[in-house]
């Protein structure tokens, strides 16, 4: 076995790390790491830090690889994909972690929040060994959804109508939803419209599994972002945004909704969202675990 750690070489090694991901993926998420379509996100999201790309770390066996270190969206995150078989490599990788991926606070100190699959009680113990301290507050929950057979049904109040972007791709509408949604003040800046069209840029973001609520005046009033993984036959939901104007009227239940729908008629048993929100587990949602966030000041 001979291991060879590398930096991560983008965009040619982004396909290889998707297919890594899809190839340990463990039915109900027992494997821990990312699920293939939140890597894609992230990589496709107006936040990304793009320059700090080449600080990720990959470990190659054979060619083969093993493990991933990466941030998310800046540095001062880790996040750490593993294949089962090289759980050795734990204290290397966070070793990579301090090194490469850690970050300023505002007060200048250096950190790293070690995210940790929560049920991998010896990779905890490792961090707590040394100086980590659990940050519960910047936690990952991930909820499952079990594909019902029959569906749900979806209702809408009348002059109210649910569309893809397969047939309504206004960004400029996107844009409001998404902007609004998240609770952003005023309008969107004009600069947004370029990190909309990055997001739909994304290697597998089909048009017609993204939906929206169309407003009786045109405008969108709701949106929920759905991925389709067929090999593992599931469904993602990223990201979800409503109106303020039109919350708690079964918007955002209806296009997330829809979305899952649309991905179980191409296979998808199993739906996932980074989220334990309540308003997911209404919709039937469970959360299923955590990946916890551990802390360290260097």
């Amino acid at each position: 076995m001979t291991i060879r750690t590398r930096r991560y070489d983008h965009p040619r090694d982004f396909e290889r790390v998707s297919d890594f991901l899809i190839q340990h993926y463990q039915p109900g998420h027992r494997d821990g790491n990312w699920l293939q379509p939140a890597w894609e996100y992230m990589h496709n999201h107006p936040a990304l830090d793009e320059s700090a790309l080449d600080r990720i770390g990959i470990w190659e066996d054979g060619g083969e690889i093993v493990a991933v270190v990466h941030y998310e969206s800046a540095l001062g995150e880790a996040f750490f994909q593993l294949n089962p078989d090289y759980a050795q490599l734990k204290p290397e990788m966070l070793d990579y972690a301090e090194r490469q991926l850690s970050s300023l606070s505002r007060t200048g100190r250096r950190y790293v929040h070690a995210y940790i699959h929560g049920p991998d009680s010896g990779f905890a113990a490792l961090a707590r060994s040394r100086g980590y301290q659990r940050a519960p507050q910047h936690d990952r929950p991930l909820s499952r959804f079990i594909i019902p057979d029959p569906f749900p049904e979806i209702v809408l109040p009348d002059g109210y109508r649910l569309k893809s972007l397969q047939e309504d791709n206004d960004l400029c509408k996107i844009d409001r939803v998404l902007w609004r949604g998240f609770d952003h003040a005023g309008e969107s800046p004009e600069e947004n419209m370029e990190g909309r069209r990055k997001a739909q840029a994304a290697p597998h973001y089909r048009l017609d599994l993204n939906i929206v609520i169309e407003a009786p005046d045109g405008h969108f009033v709701s949106y929920s972002g759905t991925w389709f993984e067929g090999t593992n036959r599931y469904a993602y939901v990223e990201p979800v945004a409503t109106d303020p104007d039109y919350r708690r009227r079964g918007f955002a239940r209806a296009a997330v909704l829809e979305g899952i729908r649309r991905c179980a008629e191409l296979g998808a048993t199993v739906a996932y969202v980074g989220s334990d929100l309540a308003f997911y587990i209404a919709i039937g949602f469970e959360k299923i675990h955590t990946s916890q966030c551990w802390t360290r000041y260097l």
